[in-house]
This record gives structure tokens, sequence and C-alpha cells, in this order.
């Protein structure tokens, strides 16, 4: 196997790190409201780690990518798309369908990696602007 490039490993702390930012910050407002309990925190280390692992396959994908044509990088794309969407919707399906996991604090962590992106281009544009 080759080596695991040094963005993809920055990359992937980063929406690591945020992730459980806004996984603990999805845990207080459980507790604020009452509603937490032990299935909220597994439920939430579950579609917070497959929401990590999900960016990370995706890096690993476009490092291999790069170096190939562009129909095979294309390929190899659409492929490793294919196989993390499957693996996001069994996530989501084994935590609505497990009664030891809450249902959205499955659901809402695999929208963390997102919104980090999000948040990096934003702060990134306020770097640029100052």
């Amino acid at each position: 196997m080759k080596k695991i490039d040094q963005t993809v490993l920055e990359t992937t702390r980063y929406i690591g790190l945020c992730t459980l930012v806004l996984s603990a910050l999805m845990q207080a407002v459980f507790l604020v409201l009452g509603r937490w309990n032990i299935t909220v925190l597994l439920g939430n280390a579950l579609g917070g780690g497959v929401a990590v692992l999900n960016f990370f396959l995706m890096g690993l994908t476009v490092q291999k990518a790069v170096v190939l044509e562009e129909k095979e990088a294309k390929s190899a794309m659409k492929v490793s798309q294919l196989y993390r969407n499957l693996m996001l919707i069994v996530t989501a399906v084994v935590g609505i369908a497990v009664s030891i996991f809450n249902s959205i604090a499955v659901i809402v962590p695999l929208f963390f990696p997102r919104i980090a992106i999000s948040l990096s281009g934003i702060l990134k544009g306020k770097e640029e602007n100052n």
C-alpha cells in the first residue's frame, strides 16, 4: 500500500476534530432538553465515526485518482462514491433499526464533515479578506 498523503491525514484530523466538537454540542443539546441517555452517546459514536471514516476513504480515493488517467480516475471516484454512500445508508438503517442507538444521534453526525468543510471555507475567506 502506498503512503497516505499528508494532506489527506491533516484534513481528516481537521474533520475528526470538528466532528468531535459538533458531537459534544449535540450531546449538550440532548442533555439540556432532558433527552440524553446512553443511546445518544452510542448513536453519536457510530454516526460520527462513520462520517470521519467516509471522509478519510474519500481522501484516499482522491489521492489514488490524481495519478490515474482521466477516464480511470472518474471511474474510481464513482465506484468509491457508490460504496461510501452504501456505507452511509447501512449506518443510518442500523442506527434506526437497532435500539441501542438513538436514531437522531446516528444520522445528524453524518452531516458534520459537510459542516466542517463549510466552516473551513468561511474561515479561509475571512483570512483572505484581512
